[in-house]
C-alpha cells in the first residue's frame, strides 16, 4: 500500500502581524494526489484535530505585513477619530446607550415562557430572531445574542485546494480554511483574495451544513477582496453598515471559522482604532482594529456592529506569544465599491496587473544564494508575453534610478492602465531599454 502523509501546518509569517487563514499540505506520490483531495469530507471539517502552530499565527501566503516585530505603527491611537466625524462622542454615547438597553431587554425573556420545549436551543435562537428583527425594525440596539442570531446564516465556511509543487517535496496539494460573507440572495460571497488565491477547487459550507462547489468571479489584490459565487437560491444576505460612521470603543462582534473547523463561532469586542494604515504583502490598507478574538481561519468572516450590520470583513490579526486582542477587518465602505465592481466586471476596473514579480538583492550573501553577480532588483518571475525576462536586473524605470522593488511598485501604482514604461535592465552583461505597457488586472 502505497504511503500518504498528511502534515498541518499554519504558515508563519516573520513580522508581527498574521493573516487568519489556516492551511493544510497533503503530500501523496503524483498517481494519488487526486485521489487524496478528493477523500477530504467536508462533513468531518469540524471534527479534525485542530492545526497547531508555533508561537506565530499564519496567513496562507506567509505575507509579511510590515517586516518588524515591534512596529509601533500599531502602538498608539494616533489615527483615533481620523474619519473626521465631529460628532464622534455624541455617536458614541447614544450607541453605548442603545447597546446596554439592548443586551439588558431581554432579562428574563425566555425564562417567562412555560412551554416544555422553552429551553430549546432552536426555540431560544428563535427568539432571539424575533425580538431581534423587532428591535432592528424600529432601530434599537441587539443584545450579543440577537446579533449572533441574525447574522450567523450570513457567514459561511470556505474550504480550498491547490496542487502546487517544488524541487523538494515533488508534486502536493494545499488545502486551506476561511469564511465568507453572503452578499446576495442567490449566491454572491465575498472573501478575502489570499483565502482563494492560487486555489484550483472551492467549497462552501453553509450553517445548515449544505454544501456547494464555487466558482471564482474576481478578486482584488490591493484591498485583499474576492467575491466567490455558488449555485443556491434565498441565501440571507449581510446588511452593509455605515464603516464611516463607527467610533472608537463600540461594540464589535466578529463571526467566522476559526482554526478551519469551528464554523459560526462568534467572538465580541470593540473597535478599538479606526483607519490603521498596514502594510499587508506590500499593499497599505486602511483596516478597522478590534479586540474581537481573530484566529486562523476567520479570514473572510464578517464583523457586525450593535445593529446586526455588517462593517468589516476580516482579513488579519496580530501574531506572537505575547500578542492578543488585536485584530483588522476591511471596512465596510471597501467591501461594497470592491464587490460590487467585481460582481459587474469581473475585475476591478482600472487596476494594473503588472506580471511580474521582482525580487531584492541587497548584499552579497543574498547574491551567491541566488547565483547572480551583482546585488540590485531582479525579475524574478514574470508572464510570457512580457518585454521582461526572469533574471532581468532593473537598473531603472522612467530614467529613475531603481535601488528596490518598492521603487518599482511605487512607479506602477502612479500609473494607470494603457502606460508604457520605458525600463533600463541588464541583461546576460548588457544594458538594454525596453518598453512595458501597464494592463488591467482581470
Amino acid at each position: 500500500m502505497a504511503l500518504i502523509v498528511v502534515l498541518t501546518v499554519l504558515l508563519s509569517t516573520a513580522a508581527g502581524f498574521g493573516g487568519a487563514y489556516i492551511a493544510k499540505l497533503i503530500w501523496a506520490p503524483d498517481d494519488m494526489i487526486s485521489t487524496q483531495s478528493d477523500s477530504a469530507s467536508l462533513s468531518s471539517r469540524r471534527e479534525r484535530t485542530p492545526a497547531k502552530s508555533d508561537s506565530d499565527s499564519s496567513r496562507a501566503d506567509g505575507g509579511d505585513l510590515d517586516g518588524n516585530n515591534n512596529d509601533d505603527s500599531y502602538g498608539s491611537n494616533s489615527s483615533v477619530g481620523s474619519n473626521g466625524n465631529t460628532d464622534s462622542n455624541e455617536n458614541a454615547d447614544n450607541r453605548s446607550n442603545d447597546y446596554n438597553n439592548g443586551a439588558d431587554s431581554n432579562d428574563g425573556d425566555n425564562n417567562s415562557n412555560n412551554d416544555t420545549s422553552a429551553g430549546s436551543p432552536s426555540v431560544i435562537t428563535s427568539d432571539y430572531i424575533h425580538t431581534g428583527n423587532q428591535k432592528k425594525a424600529s432601530g434599537e440596539a441587539l443584545s450579543i445574542p440577537e446579533i449572533a442570531a441574525l447574522s450567523s446564516d450570513s457567514v459561511v465556511e470556505i474550504y480550498t485546494e491547490s496542487v502546487t509543487s517544488n524541487w523538494r517535496m515533488g508534486q502536493f496539494v494545499t488545502e486551506g480554511a476561511g469564511s465568507g460573507v453572503v452578499i446576495t440572495a442567490n449566491g454572491y460571497i465575498a472573501t478575502n483574495n489570499h483565502v482563494i488565491d492560487g486555489a484550483s477547487k472551492i467549497t462552501v459550507l453553509l450553517k445548515d451544513g449544505s454544501e456547494f462547489d464555487a466558482t471564482l468571479v474576481g478578486r482584488d489584490a490591493k484591498t485583499d477582496l474576492a467575491v466567490i459565487k455558488i449555485d443556491a437560491e434565498k441565501l440571507q444576505p449581510a446588511v452593509y453598515g455605515d464603516s464611516n460612521k463607527l467610533v472608537v470603543g463600540e461594540l464589535a462582534v466578529a463571526i467566522g471559522n476559526p482554526l478551519g473547523q469551528l464554523g459560526g463561532t462568534v467572538s465580541e469586542g470593540i473597535i478599538s482604532a479606526l483607519s490603521r494604515s498596514i502594510d499587508i504583502d506590500g499593499e497599505m490598507m486602511s483596516l478597522l482594529q478590534t479586540t474581537a478574538a481573530v484566529n486562523p481561519g476567520n479570514s473572510g468572516g464578517g464583523l457586525f456592529n450593535v445593529y446586526g450590520e455588517l462593517i468589516g470583513v476580516v482579513n488579519a490579526k496580530s501574531s506572537g506569544s505575547d500578542i492578543e486582542g488585536i485584530g483588522f477587518a476591511i471596512p465596510a465602505n471597501t467591501v461594497k465599491t470592491i464587490v460590487e465592481a467585481i460582481i459587474k466586471n469581473g475585475y476591478v476596473p482600472g487596476r494594473i496587473d503588472f506580471g511580474v514579480t521582482l525580487i531584492d538583492i541587497p548584499d552579497a550573501r543574498t547574491a551567491m544564494m541566488y547565483r547572480v553577480q551583482s546585488i540590485g532588483v531582479y525579475v524574478a518571475q514574470t508572464d510570457e508575453s512580457s518585454s521582461l525576462r526572469a533574471g532581468d536586473r532593473i537598473i531603472s524605470v522612467n530614467k529613475k534610478e531603481i535601488t528596490s522593488a518598492e521603487d518599482v511598485k511605487a512607479i506602477v501604482d502612479a500609473g494607470k492602465v494603457g502606460d508604457v514604461l520605458s525600463i533600463t535592465v541588464v541583461r546576460n552583461g548588457q544594458s538594454i531599454a525596453v518598453s512595458y505597457t501597464l494592463k488591467q488586472a482581470t
